[in-house]
């Protein structure tokens, strides 16, 4: 196993991957979208047989929460289709598939960690979607394991982290949700964590204990006021904003697209099945703001 195909070319964690894979040894070969655009199947058909890989990482996806609420034919393309195209692709050529995932697929109401054996209960659009592209993948392809992850965040793209600095920075005083809990992620540590999956299963080869579910997010937990906190914390040394930042509720902040309470994810699973785990939360938040410059 040495070609990685990775999908999603641009965002947050296929931009992590293009470090991550190669520190483990394979050849990242990124793709998206206008070239490789699952609406098209004949792109995402010749792109793969022009790559010729020995695994895929799916990271493409519609993650736009709120906009799928208005367009949950073009979500379930990118989120559900997507996923089904490329697994058939992966199994024809005996390869395995990596398939990201969320903790959106959680109604958040169990009021503890999700384990990957408790029942998903979407609460939205996206969620759905998502949901339906990890039943795709793992229908289709045997080779097939999907990684849930949470509260993405990174150097590039759009994101909380990028978002509260930028806010911050304009306005003494910001207002944030204090009653949603999850997983923090820093999509560099994702990244570093799915190459370490990979370098697994090379050495192994495919064992069917690794097929199915698994979470796979930062180290511990926070709220999004706390994680806000947090941000302005790890940036101020650095010159970043020092903002007041007041704790609100759901009700007081209304979005189109319900989100899960409590997305907590329970991930004994990951490091007892692949040996691999997340560093907290906070030392990714770390590892983001030197990157972005702050620093």
């Amino acid at each position: 196993m040495r070609r990685v195909l990775v999908t999603g070319k641009g965002g947050q964690l296929a931009t992590g991957l293009a470090d991550s894979l190669p520190a483990q040894g394979f050849e990242a070969i990124l793709v998206g979208q206008p070239d490789f655009e699952f609406d098209q199947p004949a792109t995402v058909e010749r792109g793969f047989a022009d790559a010729a890989p020995d695994a895929v990482v799916n990271c493409a996806a519609w993650t736009a929460v709120d906009a799928a609420e208005d367009d949950e034919a073009g979500a379930f393309r990118a989120n559900a289709l997507g996923p089904l195209m490329l697994a058939r692709l992966c199994a024809a050529r005996g390869i395995p598939l990596l398939q990201l995932s969320t903790d959106y697929v959680y109604d958040g109401a169990k009021g503890a960690p999700y384990v990957e054996d408790d029942a998903p209960n979407p609460l939205g659009t996206y969620g759905r979607t998502k949901l339906a592209g990890e039943w795709a993948a793992l229908a289709a392809n045997p080779m097939t394991a999907v990684f849930r992850t949470a509260w993405v965040f990174s150097p590039v793209g759009r994101n909380f982290v990028k978002t509260m600095l930028s806010a911050g920075a304009q306005r003494p005083e910001l207002r944030v949700v204090a009653d949603q809990h999850g997983n923090p992620t820093a999509a560099p540590d994702l990244a570093d964590a799915l190459a370490l999956v990979l370098a697994r299963v090379r050495e192994t080869g495919w064992r069917a204990e690794y097929r199915g579910v698994f979470h796979m997010a930062g180290g511990g937990h926070a709220d999004w006021h706390g994680f806000a906190q947090a941000i302005f914390a790890a940036a101020a040394p650095h010159g970043g904003p020092s903002p007041t930042v007041h704790p609100i509720a759901t009700a007081d902040y209304p979005v189109k697209a319900r989100r899960p309470a409590d997305g907590r994810m329970d991930q004994a699973k990951l490091r007892a099945t692949f040996g691999v785990a997340l560093p907290p939360w906070q030392e990714g938040l770390a590892r983001v703001i030197r990157a972005l410059g702050t620093a």
